[in-house]
């Protein structure tokens, strides 16, 4: 039974590499052409998140190929790894986004960023779903956190969705910066949170 699962978090990280990458690469280019600090952060997240995902095939690649023990040595860094990829993200997108709002750079309307948002909305609480399910299963901590970070990117597309669409309808440029900041802010809480589960892990195995 545990196999079957262990088989589904695979194909469920490579779903996610793929799905992210073409997220990311079309969020960054709509993102680079409206000046848009928040759909340039959200399409960074992305290719964040398919990090994370490469880092759970890696993790789930190694099953039943090492011993136990190792396995969970594994574990405990790619969740550390996880957690990095959230505060490397945060750092940025804070700092750029201040710098935008500050200098008042002004973004123009993304109607391509509202229809990604729209469509991340979507795909990305099935997929939590989907991820968390298997994780419990399996009782993989990595994955877990995985999952988390899908579901960040739920509530970043929601902000994003509302933030671009302020400044398509109404002009109010300064939703996008604000929307940025409130990603970083939201992705440094959720990389502290990953990392204390991986401090927590190695706590368990001492």
């Amino acid at each position: 039974m545990n196999e079957r699962f262990f088989k589904r978090a695979l194909r469920l990280s490579y779903f996610t590499v793929g799905y992210n990458i073409v997220e990311g690469i079309v969020s960054i280019i709509a993102g680079v052409f409206a000046g848009s600090i928040a759909l340039i952060g959200f399409g960074l997240d992305s290719f964040m998140e398919s990090l994370s995902a490469t880092v759970m095939i890696w993790r789930f690649g190694k099953h039943g190929k090492v011993s136990e023990e190792e396995e969970q040595r594994i574990e405990v860094k790619a969740i550390k790894l996880v957690a990095y990829t959230f505060f490397i993200l945060a750092a940025y997108i804070l700092y750029v986004s201040i710098d935008k709002l500050l200098s008042h750079d002004i973004p123009e309307p993304s109607l391509v960023g509202i229809v990604i948002a729209a469509i991340s909305i979507i795909v990305m609480p099935v997929l939590f779903y989907l991820k968390y399910r298997t994780a419990k299963a399996i009782g993989s901590r990595s994955l877990i956190a995985d999952s988390k970070e899908t579901l960040a990117c739920f509530f970043l597309s929601c902000a994003l969705l509302v933030g671009l669409s302020l400044n398509y309808a109404f002009g109010f440029w300064q939703a996008d910066p604000i929307v940025g900041i409130i990603i970083a802010l939201f992705l440094t809480r959720e990389g502290y949170e990953v990392f204390m589960e991986s401090k927590e892990e190695v706590e368990e195995e001492a």
